[in-house]
């Protein structure tokens, strides 16, 4: 009997996600976004090439779709997902973009394998892909204070924070996915805070509040909170006593393969060795 395929895990909530998101654009704190959108402007003015059909992938808000229009001079195609959170579908046809964009919403995605590969396929030969998301250690010190508050006050630990990619999964998940040239590499952001509270409201308006599939779905303590809020001064802040939060945006490019893109050597054919190159510098 075949062996059916393999599916991701169902990790987040992405109906709730989006309600927060739209729920939280009325006063947004969109620093981050701002922050990704400046350097995705930066990146693609140092691409030297016209691109004409152009995706943005779930970029949350509109202000981003009309800086990359103002920033390309064409039309930006925007694709909803067709299926709720249960499947991510990009209904994309193959080898008709350009370029493909995405500013802080893959590490909300549940199959990001199966998201990069879909836009692989949207991607004309050598289109390109570039894209900033959450990874690394973002929102480390929350997570470590949730985790201490819970085990101390309730005698057990539940999900919090979302997990989030680190760079070298990223990369491979790049490769895996058919994308040439694969490039990674991390913006780490720290904003200081007066209180885990004032933290915890900003993620609110950013519609980034927990939407773990398993969350816990009942009221914290407030004991647990004021806990979890100590900890947090106790261990994550400085001198004058504000809190510091990180944020680590991600960023990750690729290409779609194309016989003009740079060729790795093959094993073996290189014509200088390194030793020989080493003994030299040494002598």
């Amino acid at each position: 009997m075949a062996t059916p395929p393999a599916t991701a895990p169902i990790l987040f909530d992405r109906a709730l996600l989006l309600q927060r998101q739209l729920r939280a654009s009325s006063h947004p704190a969109d620093f981050l976004l701002m922050r990704a959108n400046d350097e995705m402007e930066e990146r693609l003015g140092a691409v030297m090439r016209k691109f004409e059909h152009v995706a943005d992938v779930w970029t949350p808000g509109e202000g981003s779709q009309i800086r990359l229009w103002r920033r390309l001079e064409v039309p930006i195609v925007r694709p909803a997902e067709s299926s709720g959170f249960v499947a991510e579908t990009l209904p994309l046809a193959p080898e008709s973009l350009d370029l493909a964009v995405s500013a802080l919403a893959f590490q909300f995605v549940n199959d990001l394998p199966g998201v990069l590969a879909q836009i692989r396929r949207a991607l004309k030969p050598d289109g390109l892909l570039l894209a900033a998301m959450l990874g690394g250690d973002t929102l480390t010190e929350l997570r470590q204070s949730f985790a201490a508050a819970e085990a101390e006050c309730e005698g057990g630990v539940s999900p919090r924070v979302a997990p989030f990619a680190d760079l070298r999964d990223i990369g491979a998940l790049l490769q895996r996915a058919g994308f040439a040239l694969p490039v990674t590499d991390v913006d780490r952001v720290v904003v200081r805070y007066a209180s885990a509270f004032a933290l915890m409201a900003d993620l609110r308006r950013m519609g980034a509040t927990n939407v773990l599939r398993e969350r816990r779905h009942t009221p914290t303590r407030r004991a647990t909170m004021l806990r979890m809020a100590q900890i947090y001064g106790e261990r994550f802040a400085d001198a004058d006593g504000r809190i510091r939060a990180t944020f680590d945006i991600v960023w990750l490019s690729g290409w779609a393969p194309h016989e003009s893109q740079p060729k790795p050597l093959k094993p073996g054919s290189a014509k200088a060795s390194l030793e020989a190159a080493v003994k030299q510098v040494k002598r």
